[in-house]
């Protein structure tokens, strides 16, 4: 048995139509599917996938999730990106909907992270692709350092596609 991607995440949320606006109007998300106000199932802007995303109403009454603070599960999901341009638009999208609370460089990959109308974290990423990885990059990886996406444009180029021969087929 090999296992070779995430195929979808599911998500309790207190409104899922407010949720799926969310997703919608600030990552670019498309409805593919609703049942009535009880759940919304969307799909990734470049995804080929029937599904990324399930939202399933719980109620405005439903608290905040303790995961990590007092119980254990989910931290957050993370969805890739094709460019840095991809990137910079996303930052600037998230902060426009007062949704960006952190923007990380781990190395190998450069990370947003957000926050949904709920308080779900997420993070949108960009991998460097494989031929670009030298031996400081890799050593990297064990840090976190703050991310300047400017200078990762500058040094990696707006357009050049992330992932290869990682997440991509080279």
């Amino acid at each position: 048995m090999a296992i070779s991607r995430l195929n979808h995440a599911v998500l309790y949320v207190r409104d899922a139509e407010r949720s799926a606006a969310f997703y919608r109007d600030v990552l670019g998300f498309r409805v593919v599917m609703a049942m009535g106000d009880r759940a919304v199932f969307l799909q990734a802007p470049d995804s080929t996938n029937d599904h990324d995303l399930g939202l399933f109403s719980v109620g405005d009454a439903a608290g905040a999730s303790p995961a990590g603070r007092a119980t254990v599960g989910l931290y957050h999901l993370a969805w890739e990106v094709r460019t840095l341009a991809d990137l910079a638009t996303v930052r600037d999208d998230l902060a426009g909907a007062g949704a960006l609370v952190g923007a990380s460089d781990h190395g190998t990959t450069k990370s947003l992270y957000g926050q949904d109308p709920d308080g779900l974290e997420f993070e949108i990423v960009w991998l460097i692709p494989a031929d670009r990885l030298d031996d400081a990059i890799l050593q990297a990886k064990t840090t976190i350092r703050p991310l300047d996406l400017d200078a990762e444009i500058e040094r990696f180029g707006a357009d050049t596609l992330g992932g290869i021969g990682i997440s991509v087929s080279a």
